[in-house]
């Protein structure tokens, strides 16, 4: 069973994003001083009482704009609402209750769902101001004061979200989940490959630059199993970087990818390589993430029968520095070579994942350094010991030898080509680390 889920909703600039950061005790949602600054939905786990539920923070509720933008937030609110078990509606008490608050309570009242009363900036402690109990007035029942700048009222405020939740019903199905961050720079097509996936539309596509600055999180289940979709924001070139919003999104996008098991690398077919396409690609490589380079608008490029063959080798150059990325042609427009694209993420994943006995990799260390003997320097020879795998994602092994000096880095590239060979760990990154061991320790 999927974990609960607990939307915070409000009207703009309440002080929505510095509660969901409190409660989940990160700051994972942008919060600046700028009403519209959360435009999509954000999801991240949170505990209390040792039960877990999903966080999701909306954009501001204005229910009578026609501003484009604040009416898609109003759209992404509502359905984080439609799919919510428990809603928290935020009101700020320096504001009073606005006729905003009335509509947005209206709404709510009409979703039949449990509404939990937060009204924020209760900053001094003690009894709450005379204005507190204007709240009443919303109908929703016994408001509860909030500061979600210094935490004042967050345990009252989970604690009565808790007698809301549905029944905890033990299920491990969301393990078997495969998170998959969508990362690139802006305008290459993430958010509308995430939307042709899922047939609907789940994150802002505008033609607006920079329209996603939030990461968003969509579980799709197919015949091949369940995958969660991480939407980023573009990464820009810290150049570019003049806001503090676009600052807060580039470090989002890593922290998306730092959650993901999988990172779907999307490029612009129509533009090939740029030096940003490295920087976005350097970072999941340097954190050991299963990667895929999507070629996104394929469609929009005119090709001849050696295109793709001339543009993949020229893409394997650039990517020389991750040399074991899959690389797949597709159209987040058409759907071109979606299924191929699953495809990919379904093995990159396994490979990344997977575990390998101590009694192998030494039959394997074992065979390799018979065929290629183990550097040495001013007589002394390297010896190595046993290889052992300390965990997955990727995949890592210790190696122990008498002195980690003389392991030369052409031979460790060597045996992990070797263990690469062996063991189809082709589409991987993997992480080999070297430990000196006394000669007196080894039995």
């Amino acid at each position: 069973m999927a974990l609960p889920v607990v939307a915070i909703v409000g009207r703009p600039n309440v002080g929505k994003s510095t509660l969901f950061n409190k409660l989940i005790g990160q700051r994972l949602s942008i919060v600046e001083d700028t009403p519209g600054v959360t435009r999509d939905r954000i999801y991240s786990k949170c505990e209390w009482r040792n039960r877990e539920f999903m966080v999701v923070d909306t954009g501001g509720i204005e229910p009578d704009s026609d501003d484009v933008i604040l009416a898609q937030m109003r759209r992404q609110a509502e359905l984080a609402i439609s799919s919510a078990q428990v809603i928290v509606l935020v009101t700020d008490l320096r504001c009073g209750v606005t006729a905003s608050d009335h509509d947005v309570a209206n709404m709510l009242l009409k979703s039949g769902k449990p509404i939990v009363l937060c009204v924020n900036k209760c900053d001094t402690l003690g009894e709450p101001p005379v204005e507190f109990y204007e709240f009443y007035n919303l109908g929703l029942g016994d408001p509860i004061a909030v500061s979600s700048t210094h935490g004042h009222g967050t345990g009252d405020l989970l604690d009565a979200v808790f007698e809301h939740l549905p029944e905890d019903k033990q299920d491990d199905e969301d393990d078997d989940v495969i998170k998959v961050a969508v990362i690139g720079k802006p305008n290459v097509g993430k958010s509308s490959l995430i939307n042709k996936i899922c047939g609907e539309e789940r994150a802002i596509v505008s033609d607006i630059a920079g329209t996603t600055r939030d990461a968003t999180d969509t579980v799709i289940e197919t015949e091949r199993g369940k995958y969660m979709f991480i939407d980023t924001a573009g990464i820009r070139r810290k150049s570019k970087i003049l806001e503090n919003v676009e600052k807060y999104s580039v470090l989002r996008a890593h922290m998306a990818v730092d959650r993901a098991d999988v990172a779907v690398i999307v490029i612009d077919a129509t533009e090939g390589f740029t030096e940003q396409d490295s920087k976005v690609a350097g970072y999941a490589h340097e954190k050991g993430k299963a990667c895929v380079v999507a070629v996104n608008k394929w469609d929009a490029v005119e090709k001849d029968t050696n295109t793709m063959n001339e543009m993949l080798s020229d893409l394997k150059e650039d990517f020389g520095f991750m040399q074991y990325v899959p690389f797949v042609f597709i159209s987040a427009k058409t759907g071109q070579r979606l299924d191929k694209l699953f495809d990919l993420i379904d093995r990159t994943f396994a490979q990344n994942s997977m575990r390998i006995s101590t009694g192998k990799l030494n039959d394997v260390l074992a065979y390799a350094t018979s065929r290629v003997q183990p550097p040495s320097d001013k007589g002394r020879r390297l010896k190595i010991y046993y290889m052992t795998q300390a965990s997955t994602r990727p995949p890592t092994f210790v190696v122990f030898v008498n002195r980690k000096d003389l392991f030369h880095f052409s031979y460790q590239r060597y045996l992990e080509n070797q263990i690469r060979e062996t063991f189809s760990l082709n589409e991987t990154p993997i992480v080999m680390k070297v430990r000196e061991r006394d000669t007196n320790d080894v039995k």
